[in-house]
């Protein structure tokens, strides 16, 4: 069934190629068109089925019935104004981004049909050759809408992630921002300094437990530091509140109590043990 006439992806590397891929696959628009900073990614998406036809300039999205920004974030509010010169007035507009305060304030200032979201979906890996329909599947997308959120708009892209496999839930932009800082952001942040820490020497020694923590270290460094500036204020306390945490399993072992120790690791067993839990329950 098809919601649109024609979708542009700006960004088609590994969620905005996934993303191509899964509208292709559900036959949801009548033309896919990508833009991207590189001719050869734009080849290997045709290539790839992932979209009809694409180009350098931005100009290409000018008949669009829906604009998808996958940038890194930093970008997405950077296009917005130059987009908005090309884009018809009813055009619909959403982006990916994994912070929202900045990118919601911004885009619907600029665009009568804007709605935020960001499906939590995507790897360590980058790029359209790792792009995969596959794992919208069973996401979750968080909307962020406003007061001023268009609430037709708002309804028409809800359907669309749900068509791709997505189950649309509703924040304000600040509570995402704070909640992800936790559950995205810090396990990041976590990973590149564990994986800095160890000596290179001792590397090779690593069984599965140093990469299985530490697999998110192999994300793309220009998008991660963007995420970790546009989400400064909750990303310091998220590192705070770590820091605190650490310190106690510090001083548990350097007093020596085995008790403090077996309390503290019991609990965030619990925590783990209940994560595939809850996350159905959202």
């Amino acid at each position: 069934m098809k919601l649109f006439n024609k979708v542009a992806i700006v960004g088609v590397g590994l969620v905005g190629g996934s993303i191509a891929l899964a509208i292709k696959n559900k036959g949801l628009a009548k033309e896919v068109i990508g833009v991207s900073r590189h001719k050869k990614t734009l080849l290997l998406a045709k290539r790839m089925g992932a979209i009809d036809k694409g180009a350098l300039d931005l100009n290409i999205i000018r008949d669009a019935d829906l604009v998808i920004l996958a940038t890194p974030v930093s970008a997405i509010t950077k296009l917005a104004a130059k987009i908005s010169k090309i884009v018809k007035k009813e055009c619909l507009i959403t982006d990916v981004g994994s912070t929202k305060q900045a990118i919601v304030s911004e885009l619907e200032r600029i665009f009568p049909n804007y709605v935020g979201s960001h499906p939590l979906a995507g790897s360590e890996k980058r790029g359209i050759l790792n792009a995969d329909p596959r794992i919208l599947k069973d996401s979750l997308c968080i909307f962020t809408p406003t007061g001023n959120t268009n609430k037709a708009a708002q309804e028409k892209i809800a359907r669309f992630w749900s068509m791709l496999g997505a189950r649309v839930v509703y924040l304000t932009s600040g509570v995402h921002d704070r909640i992800l800082s936790f559950v995205s952001h810090l396990p990041h942040l976590v990973a590149f300094s564990l994986i800095d820490t160890v000596p290179s020497s001792y590397l090779k020694f690593a069984s599965a437990g140093l990469k299985d923590t530490t697999r998110v270290a192999a994300s793309d460094s220009e998008i991660w530091s963007d995420i970790f500036l546009s989400n400064k204020n909750n990303i310091l306390e998220s590192i705070d509140i770590f820091q605190a945490n650490l310190s106690k399993i510090k001083s548990a072992i350097q007093k020596k109590d085995k008790e403090q120790l077996i309390s503290i690791f019991k609990l965030a067993k619990r925590k783990r043990e209940s994560l595939n839990c809850l996350m159905f329950k959202v």
